[in-house]
């Protein structure tokens, strides 16, 4: 039985055909549980807050996605439990790379998704962003 009810779920690569990605996400999410807000993930260590050593978006990205794993873990839930995702991007070019990597660790889960194009986030080192909210169930 799936942990969430999953509204309209799609895979990206058929919305985006154009583009080399494979998300599962979905256009809602139904849930009922405990809620878990995560603050938005960088590319940085989360004991001592230290940034990884990359320029490279997709590096990035897994620190971002281990982060966020980490995070629900140690709040009691799994990645199965993530309802929706905010990406935040400070160039529009790494958005394919971005997303294929975040799609790694979220295949069969159909999180809902934005994502955003900003000026900058708060170092400048950093390309990427992710927010994240799950639902651990009753």
């Amino acid at each position: 039985m799936p942990v969430h009810t999953r509204i309209r779920p799609f895979n990206t690569k058929d919305t985006y055909p154009e583009q080399k990605l494979d998300n599962d996400l979905c256009q809602a999410v139904v849930a009922r549980g405990t809620m878990i807000f995560l603050r938005g993930q960088c590319p940085q260590e989360l004991d001592g807050g230290k940034n990884i050593d990359s320029h490279d978006p997709v590096e990035q990205t897994h620190k971002v996605m281990q982060n966020i794993r980490q995070l629900v873990e140690e709040s009691g839930g799994k990645m199965e439990h993530v309802c929706k995702v905010v990406v935040y991007l400070t160039d529009v070019r790494h958005r394919e790379a971005v997303y294929r990597t975040m799609g790694e660790y979220i295949r069969g889960v159909f999180p809902v998704s934005t994502g955003v194009v900003v000026t900058a986030l708060a170092r400048p080192e950093w390309l990427v962003e992710i927010d994240a909210t799950a639902m651990i169930p009753d």
